[in-house]
């Protein structure tokens, strides 16, 4: 189910314009928000998710402070339409915000305050709210609610899905000011480096010509270096191949394999025991001991 929301014209409050999507994984595992705007680090003042609880953007004149309220009220079981009213009953500068959430159930709802500069409003639907102030017109937050829905695979991640909303809405016309960062937030139980956390994706482009891009590139770094190989990635070390590896990190200086992985942050693409590498470290291997042989 799709509604459009709040679609606002003029105002009388200057405010940082944004656009963001607010989003859960269609398998319920993960919660997440891609932003970008003509304001620094707009990473900084937008996004927060927790797992298992929900995911919210605020922005406009942002109250930083609906961060932890609408993630303590969705924690204490409030839907997000619960969590949103909540938010807005205690906050006298309610026409100057725009907000999202989406709960842990996928229910999302959005709000735009009559303050805010034109173009603003939001769409929402089944797992995402969409929202944006000062934009070049509907058709920023349209895009975005298509590209949504055109990028559906369910191989696809969360962290792919929401950049693909965000540079569709960039490339629309985004902020009518022009451009300057963008962020991009997603967690999921267990996700974080090493297992350690819930955090699986934390990007933020502070000040960049193309924000949108920039965080596609960062992006495309965090899956090599932050997340495990999979298993078509992965490349058994037979007695030959080991045999390799062993004769290139020694030219480099090091013991063994799993040393110079860590030495380079490949931890998650290497087997601890060595009996595996990933293919394109591998390569990376491969490439640095024929560098140094050459010198």
């Amino acid at each position: 189910m799709r509604t459009v929301l709040d679609y606002r014209y003029g105002g009388t409050k200057v405010a940082g314009m944004t656009f963001s999507i607010v989003a859960r994984s269609a398998d319920g595992e993960s919660w997440g928000v891609a932003v970008a705007s003509k304001f620094l680090a707009v990473g900084n003042a937008v996004p927060a998710a927790v797992a298992g609880v929900g995911a919210i953007a605020t922005q406009a004149a942002a109250n930083v402070a609906y961060k932890g309220l609408a993630l303590s009220h969705l924690d204490d079981g409030a839907t997000a339409s619960v969590a949103l009213q909540r938010l807005l009953e205690e906050d006298d500068g309610r026409d100057h915000r725009q907000v999202g959430i989406v709960d842990s159930d996928g229910g999302a709802a959005s709000h735009t305050g009559t303050a805010c500069l034109e173009w603003a409003g939001s769409v929402i639907g089944d797992g995402y709210a969409i929202q944006g102030n000062i934009l070049a017109g509907s058709e920023v937050v349209e895009a975005m609610e298509q590209a949504w829905h055109d990028v559906s695979d369910p191989g696809v991640t969360l962290a792919r899905r929401l950049l693909a909303a965000l540079t569709a809405g960039d490339e629309a016309g985004g902020d009518k000011r022009g451009k300057q960062s963008a962020a991009l937030l997603v967690v999921k139980e267990g996700a974080g480096f090493m297992g350690m956390d819930d955090i699986a994706v934390d990007l933020r482009v502070d000040d960049h010509a193309e924000p949108c891009a920039e965080l596609a590139r960062l992006l495309d770094l965090n899956e090599f270096y932050l997340t495990a190989s999979t298993d078509d990635e992965k490349v058994q070390l037979t007695d030959e191949l080991e045999a390799e590896t062993t004769l290139l990190v020694k030219a480099l200086g090091f013991p063994d394999l799993v040393t110079w992985a860590g030495t380079r942050n490949y931890e998650m693409r290497v087997a601890e025991d060595g009996g595996w590498v990933d293919r394109k470290v591998l390569e990376l291997l491969r490439e640095e001991a024929a560098e140094v042989a050459e010198s």
